[in-house]
């Protein structure tokens, strides 16, 4: 174990010190009539939080209200959209009776029942998630893992399955709203050590949730220090997937766990491990507070490695400019732009979603507005069922106008690396959209995937 160390932080952030962190105030949709800034809305724009709230999760905290959202520029401000339910992340249909039921005030149990019946539409766990990526013992799958791709391994622990505030876009929105069946956590330190010890091909483990990091440092140690034990040399880089620098970067500053954090991070580092902060920034204004920029320069101070990645999204960042700044000062932070995802097809993702035409050309000038040391960012990828496929761009070939793409993973190794086409279509937004060009009956995948699917067996 590394030497404990002293990690000051600033004097200041927006005039004021940081030397202790505020309190953490957490809001809920029982909350929302008393969000301060919330009371200059009329009580029909707070019904209709709480109609949309009742089905999709809804969790926002004191630093995203006070130092992230501009107040003067509501609904439109992009902070706002990310963590503030909108009316129109319901469709029409389901909205009104939702809105109904909450402006007569319908008993909880009646409001419960016609949620559970929308959510149930919404795709709660796309791209294969519990059907083809959790693996299994012998004929039991392994809760709170997900395996995927052969190197990789996604763990989900238990005390990490929420977050400091809640993106109104996640995909894994399924995690947070109440259903046993949708989660997917563990609280199984040593069935993870026994999962990798016996999968030597594994060479990087991902943790996810929800938020790993809104657990206690020495919680977090319980999870991570087995996996640097010598018989686990075949593991290569430990990635934490997490909102917090965003959302509540006093963890790493003032939080009272903070020194511990940072240690922990020292201790993988010294394993002669990689250590990857899967840092999720989806706007520019989330790296300007003087606490966000001390977070990242004392994570990158261990030795572990800071990488942003965010899907792109419409009412948020769906502009060139925004990519383009938030792409350049990560770098100025030295953190590495990583991905530009698709929002996935899961959720409120017709409210968020642009055609993959739209998000092409956003990345592309984007791309084009940074220097050598951004270009490390690869989008826009959909995290579909059979890998990460990226849209690589638009060509005519053969007199025929496609989509050239491009498998960055696949859940067959091989596909890495595979280039592909699609039928160009204005329309698509997700691969699902998309027709195999050339007059091809189907994408090469589409036979193999059949095959991993789990058989069902007869039912009596």
């Amino acid at each position: 174990m590394a030497v404990t160390q002293s990690y000051p932080g600033l004097a200041t952030t927006h005039g004021r010190p940081i030397n202790a962190t505020p309190a953490f105030k957490v809001f809920t949709r029982k909350d929302i009539d008393n969000i301060t800034p919330l009371r200059r809305l009329t009580i029909q724009h707070r019904q209709a939080m709480k109609a949309v709230s009742a089905v999709l999760p809804f969790r926002v905290n004191n630093y995203v209200i006070d130092e992230l959202i501009d107040w003067n520029n509501i609904p439109d401000d992009p902070i706002y959209q990310l963590t503030f339910p909108q009316p129109e992340m319901l469709r029409k249909a389901d909205f009104d009776h939702m809105y109904t039921l909450v402006a007569k005030d319908a008993p909880a149990d009646e409001i419960k029942v016609a949620a559970r019946a929308i959510q149930a539409k919404l795709n709660p766990h796309p791209a294969g998630q519990l059907e083809l990526n959790v693996p299994r013992d012998g004929d039991e799958p392994i809760p709170g893992l997900q395996h995927k791709y052969r190197e990789t391994v996604l763990f989900f622990p238990a005390a990490g399955q929420t977050c400091h505030a809640y993106c109104t876009y996640c995909f894994r929105w399924a995690q947070f709203v109440g259903i046993d069946e949708l989660k997917m956590a563990s609280k199984q330190a040593d069935q993870l050590v026994a999962y990798v010890k016996a999968h030597p091909e594994v060479r990087s483990i991902l943790f996810t949730g929800g938020d790993p990091l809104v657990m206690k440092s020495k919680v977090l140690r319980r999870y991570i220090e087995p996996l640097l034990a010598p018989e686990l040399s075949h593991l290569e880089s430990i990635r934490i997937g997490s909102k917090a620098p965003a959302y509540w970067p006093y963890k790493f500053v003032t939080d009272d766990d903070s020194d511990d954090l940072l240690s922990l991070f020292d201790d993988v580092v010294e394993s002669g491990r990689n250590l990857a902060l899967m840092a999720h920034f989806t706007h520019p204004r989330e790296l300007e507070t003087q606490v966000a920029r001390e977070a990242i320069r004392r994570v990158r101070s261990t030795g572990a490695v800071v990488r942003c990645q965010a899907p792109i999204v419409r009412h948020v960042n769906d502009s060139p400019e925004v990519w383009s700044r938030m792409w350049t000062e990560e770098v100025k932070l030295g953190a590495v732009p990583y991905y530009m995802f698709v929002e996935r097809d899961t959720g409120a993702k017709h409210y968020f979603a642009l055609p993959l035409e739209r998000a092409l050309n956003i990345y592309n000038e984007a791309f084009q507005k940074v220097s050598g040391l951004a270009r490390t960012v690869r989008g826009p990828s959909m995290s579909a069922s059979p890998g990460k496929v990226l849209v690589d761009g638009v060509a005519e070939v053969g007199g025929e106008k496609v989509f050239v793409l491009k498998m960055l993973q696949g859940r067959d190794p091989s596909w890495a690396g595979k280039v592909f086409f699609a039928k160009f279509d204005d329309q698509a937004n997700w691969l699902n959209d998309l027709k195999p060009a050339f007059g091809a009956s189907s994408f090469f995948f589409e036979a193999p995937m059949e095959q991993m699917k789990p058989r069902q067996l007869p039912t009596n």
